[in-house]
């Protein structure tokens, strides 16, 4: 049976703010990529999101970014290797604790915004990413997109790649995301979006921005939670992957 996880990027708040729907999300998703406080997050939000997910069974991930709250992680930064490397790790290691103190674990680690963007190509700020996470010890899996630098650099270190793919995102020829700047860059009609992830899911191919059938093999597809109406779509997704026999599981 093919099978594929749902991913969500979650615990994006900070103080009395949030800005998506975590509790209801984690309902529907079975990996959680939390906010470790660079882009979005504070520590009472990483605690809350993480007794969340250990309750529901859902896998949490570290989603770490370069430092720019104001900014939501969305800015290009240029940031010295050994200082991205340690902030990695440093974020892993805070929401390591709030996992653990909820009887779970962090289970792998996504990059978010301008850094899960720069990795695809750069090889310096791969390895300072891949590099922090050999420095929070263990061997955590890496999601990323399929062909970058981020996840080749992550076989190398002998660290699980694991390939991921957006449901309502419009992708490039090459098979990268059009930048958000880009109109049409983000999907808004619903049912294009749950077609789109069930031929992600059954054919591992997407026709990309110009109009052209793409290959993206993909283990998890991302839904993003900071849409309108996230949660009722991510519903949507998920029934019908379901119901055409595909089986929702996360990959670690």
């Amino acid at each position: 049976m093919t099978s594929i996880d749902l991913n969500a990027d979650l615990g994006e708040g900070f103080g009395r703010w949030r800005l998506t729907d975590d509790e209801q999300l984690l309902t529907v998703v079975t990996s959680a990529n939390v906010a470790c406080g660079f882009h979005a997050g504070d520590p009472a939000t990483m605690r809350r999101v993480c007794e969340l997910a250990a309750a529901r069974g859902v896998r949490i991930g570290a989603q770490v970014s370069y430092r720019d709250l104001a900014g939501f992680g969305r800015r290009a930064m240029d940031v010295p290797p050994d200082e991205l490397a340690a902030e990695v790790t440093y974020q892993i290691g805070a929401l390591e604790v709030f996992a653990r103190a909820a009887g779970s674990r962090v289970s792998y680690v996504k990059p978010h915004g301008a850094l899960y963007n720069r990795v695809v190509h750069d090889q310096e700020q791969a390895g300072a990413v891949v590099a922090g996470v050999l420095l929070a010890g263990g061997t955590l899996p890496l999601l990323g997109l399929p062909g970058s630098r981020l996840l080749e650099l992550a076989r190398e270190a002998n660290l699980p790649a694991v390939t991921e793919a957006f449901a309502d995102r419009a992708y490039t020829d090459a098979g990268t995301l059009v930048p958000r700047g880009r109109d049409g860059a983000v999907l808004t009609d619903p049912e294009a979006v749950v077609e789109r992830s069930l031929g992600l899911a059954r054919t591992g191919t997407v026709i990309s921005h110009s109009g052209a059938p793409i290959e993206v093999r993909a283990r998890s597809l991302c839904l993003h939670g900071d849409t309108p109406g996230a949660v009722d779509l991510a519903r949507r997704v998920r029934e019908r992957l379901e119901s055409s026999g595909v089986k929702v599981e996360a990959f670690v």
